[in-house]
């Protein structure tokens, strides 16, 4: 390492040595230029006087006048070297525009007052050191600097970067690192963990696996939804792990030079089989794993990633490769994976990384609440409640942002109500309380939010309410926020009390105002997905009977057509529309049948602009069913 500085630091040394050279000649030269220019007229009348030794005119018109000794006091001028001279007699110098005219009044002059001055037509190719320099120091820059970038192979740096292209960029982390994430730091994700820390064990004591005649794993591929921990997982390792741990992403080996993705893979396979035994992390591998051949129209792109991809086969279970390096990837899009990437001897085991159940979450929020000054009230069963289907990445938002929203209130603790704005604000957007909303367009929001809420609290299997607010967030002009239930499997019913809930708003303004507006948009689009969903994807509908057409190893985004026929697709768009226009007419007979009550409720939200779970059970009453979710819910005004 002091070696590769030394080096940087004697050749940045003649660069710049080079450099100061070259300016100092370049202003040498206009600074003497500028002080030894006359014009003709000038000349001539010195010329007359007899006071020049000797006028060269030089090949590039320019004229140099050289002067006797004895006129150098009359002129009081310092005394500049000649460039065509080596006696050292001061100068004039000045161009001629045309050469012809010039020596014609030049002899008419010589005739006249006959001075004894040599005229001589200059025509040699020589130049003075500063002369030099100004013509040609340029060039030795860019050749300098040439050099620097291509042809010293040796060092990191900008000098190594043409010829170090093929190399690895991987970084390498060992015992000497200083890495404090450890598997302590990975909440949650029990399971996962646990196959992590085996393969910590393989390498640290393989002995204990191999003596049963059992192989270390040659790879394993981490898969799930970004902020799941698949990257934190790797960071533990890397802490945990006593062997060296090679770390980049996928899109390190992609370069616009054809060849370099292979080259960087032989490269890193290389690095790391000398320093075996190791582990390989690569993130955000399906930038190089994508199936091969599946798209055409990407040209020389596709086949220069496909040629990386067949190196990293070649590499983790090829000729050659019985060596102790484990290859450890994280990606979001498994599917597109292509097969030979994923069969065993190369990635012998898939860890899948789910977002958090509710003991994960509440897991989670400990190892974050940590850092944070919190208030005595704050209860971590109630925030894991609060935020179903959040991953690490967004537990560790709201933390965040919760701190911030204290801070920006100068208060001294964090408290519950942080975390619930928090929540709010990563949800539904920011809250925009000075936005101007017409009285007739805040009524209808206020009707629009009361029917969904109304519809949701005398459903079944339709999610309990939270609160309700008709303030503007981000870019919508009202929100309900729900506390859906953690289920493994969903049912026809559930579906459907689902659906009809979202479309309680549309339902509570046709049967109010007696006409819909577009403030309906995003509820109609989850409606149309959920449909779509019971009719061509979970084999939910009647008509369609047991049949899917959900593609799962997500190759279907490459074809070109669908996979049913137009008859097919026919009666799915009409048992989509029919499943939602039952549901539609379900939801506005449950309006009318409690109309007094949504009026009530309406009301309400345009005296308070926001209610919550208390306010519908006074005008409500109790919901009749078993409500085992509602009950557990803290109150969230306190």
């Amino acid at each position: 390492m002091d070696r590769n500085f030394k080096e940087k630091n004697r050749v940045g040394f003649l660069m710049g040595l080079l450099f100061i050279l070259t300016v100092g000649a370049v202003m040498f030269q206009m600074f003497s230029a500028e002080q030894n220019k006359i014009d003709q007229d000038t000349f001539f009348e010195m010329f007359a006087r007899g006071e020049f030794k000797k006028v060269t005119i030089k090949r590039k018109e320019t004229v140099v006048a050289e002067m006797k000794k004895e006129f150098l006091k009359s002129e009081g001028r310092d005394i500049f070297t000649s460039p065509d001279s080596a006696i050292g007699y001061p100068f004039y110098q000045f161009g001629i525009g045309d050469l012809p005219y010039f020596q014609k009044k030049l002899d008419d002059y010589k005739q006249l007052y006959k001075p004894d001055t040599t005229i001589e037509f200059y025509n040699k190719q020589e130049y003075s050191f500063g002369k030099f320099l100004l013509d040609y120091g340029f060039l030795f820059i860019f050749i300098a600097i040439a050099y620097a970038l291509f042809f010293r192979r040796g060092g990191g740096g900008p000098g190594g970067q043409f010829f170090n292209i093929g190399k690895s960029r991987a970084k390498l982390f060992n015992e000497n690192d200083n890495v404090k994430i450890t598997f302590q730091d990975v909440a949650g994700l029990e399971e996962a963990k646990e196959e992590i820390q085996e393969i910590v064990e393989f390498l640290k004591n393989p002995e204990r696996y191999t003596k049963l005649g059992g192989k270390i794993p040659k790879g394993a591929l981490l898969v799930g939804p970004p902020g799941t921990g698949k990257t934190l997982l790797a960071k533990a390792v890397a802490g945990e792990a006593k062997v060296p741990f090679f770390s980049l992403a996928g899109p390190d080996f992609v370069e616009m030079f054809i060849g370099v993705g292979a080259s960087r893979v032989r490269d890193l396979f290389e690095r790391a089989k000398a320093k075996s035994p190791c582990i390989i992390f690569i993130d955000e591998i399906d930038a190089i794993g994508r199936a091969r051949g599946k798209n055409h129209l990407s040209g020389g792109a596709n086949d220069e990633r496909e040629s990386t991809l067949n190196q990293l086969l070649t590499e983790m279970d090829g000729f050659g490769t019985d060596t102790k390096v484990i290859v450890m990837a994280a990606t979001n899009r498994a599917d597109i994976l292509d097969k030979a990437l994923l069969r065993p001897g190369r990635f012998d085991r898939t860890i899948i990384v789910d977002p958090p159940e509710l003991k994960e979450r509440k897991e989670i929020f400990r190892v974050h609440l940590q850092k944070l000054t919190l208030s005595e009230k704050v209860d971590i069963d109630f925030l894991a409640r609060q935020t179903p289907g959040f991953s690490g990445a967004d537990i560790a938002n709201v933390c965040n942002e919760a701190a911030l929203i204290a801070a920006r209130k100068d208060k001294a603790e964090v408290e519950a109500q942080d975390f619930l704005d928090a929540i709010d604000r990563i949800i539904g957007g920011l809250e925009k309380k000075s936005k101007v909303v017409k009285p007739n367009e805040r009524r209808r929001i206020a009707v629009h939010e009361a029917g969904h809420a109304t519809v949701s609290w005398l459903l079944e299997h339709a999610a309990p309410l939270v609160k309700v607010t008709i303030v503007p967030r981000g870019r919508s002009l009202g929100a309900a926020w729900y506390l859906p239930e953690e289920r493994q499997l969903t049912t026809p019913e559930q579906m459907l009390d689902e659906i009809c809930a979202l479309l309680g708003g549309r339902a509570a303004e046709d049967n109010v105002f007696k006409n819909v507006s577009t403030g309906a948009l995003n509820d109609l689009e989850r409606v149309t997905k959920q449909a779509q969903s019971m009719v061509a994807v979970f084999g939910l509908n009647n008509r369609i009977g047991n049949v899917s057409y959900y593609d799962s190893t997500g190759q279907s985004e490459f074809a070109f057509s669908k996979p049913y026929g137009e008859k097919t697709a026919q009666i799915i768009d009409e048992e989509i529309s029919k499943i939602i226009e039952t549901q539609y007419q379900r939801s506005k007979e449950l309006l009318k049948q409690n109309e007094s009550k949504l009026f009530v409720l309406a009301e309400k939200l345009l005296e308070k602009e926001v209610i919550f779970r208390e306010n519908l059970e006074e005008i409500f009453g109790k919901r009749s069913f078993t409500d085992e979710i509602g009950d557990m819910l803290n109150n969230p005004s306190v």
